[in-house]
């Protein structure tokens, strides 16, 4: 296979066994100026998706063996293809079958016989849009951030960066999806209410995971940003920063997070009574009066939002 020149052309993937659809396509296309690989199989269309990367990808529904809905799912299983768009391609305009194909995770379809001026116009605006939301991506990326497009509807993760890949696995585990259907029924119960959500917190052996709402993206959908929180990394700031005991910066640490004495002492094992001698050691090697003060403190030194 000839190698594509990514710097001028944008890439069209046709997949289609119709040979009179691939010619009609093939020539609009190359007329317009794009780059245009072919598979007429669902088995090559995903192979010739990982190797080449298109732009975009117009999937026929309905064909032998693999059908174009298989195709679509194994590519946004994929981390490598997820974020490339899908226009599927069907003669079946029946609204199961319309929504069977964005459930396959498609971005658009177009209904046969095939108008060549109409898929050029949606193939050139979600190029367009895949673009721009690559550029974002990559800045993420580059930055390191941890952040996660999801699907409301569904809760299909569009795409993530490779800093949220692995805390998802970090905290999920083997089970993985019962993590993303927690994130989803979270994100689906805050869409309900009209204030943001608080943060979704979820537990590990040694810190958290916080997943909080950033905002939505032109399509719709998500966009969720995580972060690590680490009780031993924070305990030992606590300690550095304020000349606490290991004992002190833990009960500091639950402070922090609104637990009452009680709580806390439940949470370390030991008695209340001896949380309230913690508190008075806090209190005056921290210079305030109040757990309010104290927590406020604490958040400053570790640069935490402070809790209202």
């Amino acid at each position: 296979m000839p190698a594509i020149d990514r710097m001028n052309e944008d890439v069209v993937l046709i997949v289609d066994d119709v040979p009179e659809n691939l010619s009609l396509l093939y020539d609009a296309l190359d007329e317009a100026g794009y780059a245009v690989l072919v598979a007429t199989n669902g088995e090559s269309a995903l192979q010739r998706a990982r190797q080449s990367l298109p732009d975009v990808i117009l999937l026929d529904a309905i064909m032998p063996g693999m059908d174009g809905f298989e195709v679509a799912r194994n590519l946004k299983a994929d981390p490598v293809t997820e974020a490339i768009p899908i226009i599927f391609m069907t003669g079946l305009t029946d609204a199961e079958h319309v929504v069977a194909a964005f459930a396959a995770g498609s971005s658009d379809y177009v209904t046969k016989p095939i108008r060549p001026a109409e898929v050029l116009a949606r193939i050139a605006a979600h190029v367009q849009s895949a673009r721009q939301t690559q550029q974002a991506r990559s800045v993420l990326d580059a930055y390191g951030q941890a952040c996660v497009s999801m699907r409301p509807t569904d809760g299909a993760l569009v795409w993530q960066t490779p800093l949220a890949r692995t805390l998802l696995h970090k905290y999920g585990g083997e089970d993985e999806r019962h993590l993303v259907a927690r994130i989803h029924a979270w994100l689906h119960a805050a869409h309900t209410k009209p204030p943001p959500p608080a943060p979704l917190e979820i537990r590990g052996d040694e810190g958290r995971m916080v997943c909080a709402l950033h905002g939505h993206t032109d399509e719709g959908e998500c966009l969720l940003v995580l972060h690590e929180e680490s009780d031993v990394a924070i305990t030992k700031v606590l300690v550095d920063s304020f000349k606490l005991t290991l004992r002190e910066a833990e009960v500091l640490y639950w402070v922090i997070h609104g637990k009452t004495n009680r709580d806390i002492g439940d949470i370390l094992g030991i008695s209340h009574r001896t949380i309230n001698k913690h508190m008075d050691n806090l209190f005056e090697k921290l210079g305030v009066e109040t757990r309010t003060a104290a927590a406020a403190l604490a958040m400053r030194r570790l640069q935490m939002p402070v809790q209202a």
